[in-house]
């Protein structure tokens, strides 16, 4: 049996990978990770008359506060929100003042003369710092972990000693119970399996649940910083599967999790390599006759690389797809929200220097990143939870996917810095050389399914609808309620939230200028797509009896396969 590291061995480990996860959050001034430790911070001048203004709002909510005293009303935060903190005077009243020194240290950040960049910068550093400082995260002034502490006499606090103490064990904050799900057991199930791999990913084959399937096959690509399986976390929300019970033969791309051996793979490998490769391989085993088109589906960073790989391919005389579908893709990297305030010429060229020749960027760190995009929700709401209340998780598989994190090798990810999100060299015609070939995406002249989610904070619905502008072929845009993963994994059986279309075909040049003529529709934009896309998709054929084709493609190991289990 193996020995648990004693937490004291751990904690050092545990410490620091909190500790560069705050770093990073707040180094997004000037440069994350840059030598010589915290960044110069800019001086800051203020518009006197806005100054003025946010000092008088102030001194009158702090008198209104003073005056009020201990019977000051309830707090709308969530975080202070619950009967306990209304019930304890001092926790409910410091809850207050802290609110108030929150909205005016936020007001400041607005009223700065700077340009927008800086401002953002700003305020994301004061989010992260009074997400820290909010009095829920103390024991001291929690009202709810007070009483659950008296309630279960001490109970709930050693509990939360040994939830300390676990995660301490296992290096990160835990979301949700993870001993709940094994990927391949009750996450990523439909059946299906691996019917080709080379060093960069596995080729999943799904079993048809139809007598008759369409022609054209069908390839998902998801992104490589994620696993695939939010595509197939279970039976009920599974995109993946609603695609085979509509009557398409799918593939999948399940992406290797790189370790010390792929350090030195590029962006051009990727796309040489994986999605040119996945594409001809699912042409070989399921093209029909001359016509061996296929419909191809990028997610995120997915979309990206489809994109990428599709207008090399047309460089080259190839036209390999009937269809494209991009949910929550970029192509045009203008508009990247939040995300914007970490990239500048000074970070890009620190990752080029660290890791651009070698080298690999761990999955911890592009997780701690996106949880400090939201610290309430995906930080401090654990370590409340888990430590001060003694609460354990409930098992929740999006958590489960969340906190499964994948490694990037170095000289892809700093190529992907420079030349998107900083250059935004992929949206200019011939800016960039990718595996030998001129990029243009007006290349790719055919039928396109864009889709973006009104809510997303990591490709914001204008960035999403931006792709619009450079593809040539007939392009539907659609625009679903929510945010990035919410907003795409929203099967129909739930009949949630909405979608948005613009039933004249229109395409004007915003997104904004889009909604003023779109409709909004209940639902889930999946039966939109699905009948979109059946469009696409050729006659229908018998279904095949077995995976792949031949002794060249075979099943080789059942789905999910071996690589998707790869833990970083």
């Amino acid at each position: 049996m193996t020995e648990q590291a004693a937490p004291h061995d751990a904690f050092a480990p545990f410490q620091q990978a909190l500790g560069q996860g705050w770093r990073k959050a707040l180094e997004s001034f000037q440069s994350m990770g840059a030598a010589g430790g915290a960044p110069e911070m800019p001086r800051f001048t203020f518009a006197p008359d806005k100054l003025q203004a946010i000092q008088s709002q102030y001194l009158a909510d702090a008198g209104a506060l003073w005056r009020d005293g201990l019977t000051a009303k309830p707090a709308a935060d969530r975080r202070f929100a619950g009967e306990a903190w209304t019930q304890n005077p001092l926790s409910s009243f410091a809850a207050a003042v802290y609110l108030l020194n929150a909205r005016t240290l936020l007001g400041m950040a607005e009223a700065i003369e700077a340009d927008a960049k800086t401002r953002a910068r700003l305020r994301f550093a004061i989010e992260q710092w009074l997400a820290a400082s909010s009095p829920s995260n103390s024991l001291a002034f929690n009202a709810e972990a007070q009483r659950k502490a008296l309630e279960s006499q001490g109970e709930s606090i050693a509990k939360g000693v040994q939830n300390l103490v676990h995660d301490i064990q296992q290096g990160h904050l835990s979301m949700t119970d993870e001993s709940a799900f094994e990927v391949g057991r009750n996450v990523a199930t439909t059946e299906g399996a691996v019917v080709f791999e080379n060093e960069l990913f596995q080729l999943l084959e799904y079993k048809p649940l139809t007598a008759k399937v369409y022609e054209r096959p069908f390839l998902l690509v998801p992104p490589c910083i994620n696993k695939f399986y939010i595509l197939d976390l279970q039976p009920e929300n599974s995109l993946i599967r609603f695609a085979v019970e509509q009557g398409h033969r799918v593939f999948v791309v399940s992406w290797r999790n790189p370790d010390e051996s792929m350090r030195d793979f590029t962006w051009d490998r990727y796309i040489e390599d994986a999605a040119i490769k996945a594409i001809h391989v699912v042409q070989e085993i399921a093209g029909e006759g001359k016509d061996k088109r296929i419909n191809a589906l990028g997610f995120c960073v997915g979309g990206t690389i489809l994109g990428t790989a599709l207008s090399v391919l047309a460089a080259r005389g190839e036209k390999p797809a009937a269809s494209v579908t991009l949910l929550t893709t970029l192509l045009d990297f203008s508009d990247t929200g939040i995300l914007d305030i970490f990239i500048d010429e000074t970070m890009v060229q620190y990752r080029e220097q660290q890791m651009g020749q070698g080298g690999m960027l761990p999955g911890s760190d592009l997780a701690s990143t996106f949880s400090f995009l939201r610290p309430n929700d995906l930080v401090w709401n654990y370590v409340v939870g888990n430590y001060l209340k003694g609460e354990t998780p409930p098992p929740f598989d999006l958590l489960y996917w969340n906190s499964d994190a994948t490694n990037l090798p170095g000289p892809f990810y700093a190529w992907y810095l420079r030349n998107t999100y900083l250059e935004n060299k992929l949206a200019t015609p011939n800016a960039l050389t990718v595996c030998g070939e001129k990029i243009d995406l007006g290349r790719i002249d055919v039928p396109a399914y864009i889709y973006g989610s009104r809510e997303d904070h990591i490709v914001p619905i204008g960035g999403a609808y931006a792709s619009t502008q450079l593809l040539k072929g007939k392009r539907r845009f659609v625009m679903g309620a929510s945010g990035h993963i919410a907003g795409v994994i929203n099967p129909p059986v739930k009949k949630k939230r909405s979608h948005w279309i613009r039933e004249d075909g229109q395409l004007p040049a915003t997104q904004a200028e889009w909604l003023t003529g779109a409709d909004e529709h209940p639902g889930s934009w999946w039966t939109d797509w699905s009948q979109w896309l059946k469009t696409h998709a050729g006659k229908q054929i018998a279904a095949p009896k077995a995976y792949g084709r031949g002794k060249q493609y075979h099943a080789s190991e059942p789905a999910p396969g071996r690589y998707v289990k790869a833990r970083a």
